[in-house]
């Protein structure tokens, strides 16, 4: 016997299958299974955009970090002026130097001074805070089309099954004709609707979760990074009193 032929018979009669059941699938249930398609491009869209751009930000945060830690003094990326794009842990120290060299400054802004008060550092605290939730609201920006892909999407198939069958009972009521015959093709029909919103349904499920969960790694760097940057500003530049 050969099994890739069998194989390859079986796609092609599931195939035609499917297409036939698709052509016996009433109007609405057409425009629902259209509508889940949409559905299912953007969430696949967003899910490979969400992933690259974590991904990315995951590296450039390693790199950035290791580079912070070889730093003598707080202010020394700063004061180089680099500019790291996409990375988040960048984003939130390039907050905190800005913040920090602002309440150094002289009032000529010539020189720096040696020490920030403590109402300076409070201020600083809370840029580091407010940028740290900026970061994480961007990485975190689209993925509310995942969730509605995942709660919608399978009663979205529910409605054009449930569509489905009421138009296929409805028009057998009207033939008074009650054969599996006169049944199956639209009761199959209606079905691929629900089968539809569970394509869609199941793959968002699975990458919203995994995007949460990095997400949540991701703020709790951010955070972890914040609080090291504040305990070496004050080490280096609050007065002790």
């Amino acid at each position: 016997m050969n099994v890739p032929f069998f194989l390859a018979e079986a796609g092609q009669r599931n195939q035609a299958e499917l297409l036939y059941v698709i052509s016996n699938a009433t109007p609405e249930g057409k425009v629902i299974i259209v509508c889940l398609f949409l559905f299912s491009l953007v969430a696949w869209t967003v899910m490979i955009q969400k992933a690259l751009e974590m991904r990315r930000a995951k590296k450039l945060n390693l790199y950035f970090a290791a580079e912070f830690k070889t730093q003598s003094h707080v202010l020394g990326i700063f004061d180089r002026r680099l500019a790291v794009e996409g990375c988040p842990m960048f984003m939130v120290y390039q907050a905190g130097s800005f913040e920090l060299d602002a309440r150094l400054k002289n009032t000529s802004g010539e020189a720096r001074k040696k020490f920030v008060s403590l109402k300076g550092m409070e201020h600083v605290k809370r840029t580091l805070e407010n940028t740290v939730a900026q970061q994480s609201l961007k990485l975190e920006s689209g993925l509310i089309l995942l969730a509605i892909a995942v709660s919608g999407a399978p009663f979205l198939g529910l409605l054009g099954t449930v569509w489905g069958v009421m138009s296929t009972f409805g028009h057998i009521a009207q033939q008074n004709n009650a054969s599996l015959l006169a049944m199956a093709p639209g009761v199959s029909a209606a079905l691929v609707t629900t089968v539809a919103g569970l394509l869609v349904a199941i793959p968002s499920m699975f990458g919203y979760n995994w995007l949460v969960h990095n997400l949540r790694v991701l703020t709790v760097e951010l955070d972890n990074f914040a609080q090291e940057l504040v305990s070496k500003i004050e080490t280096e530049y609050l007065e002790e009193k």
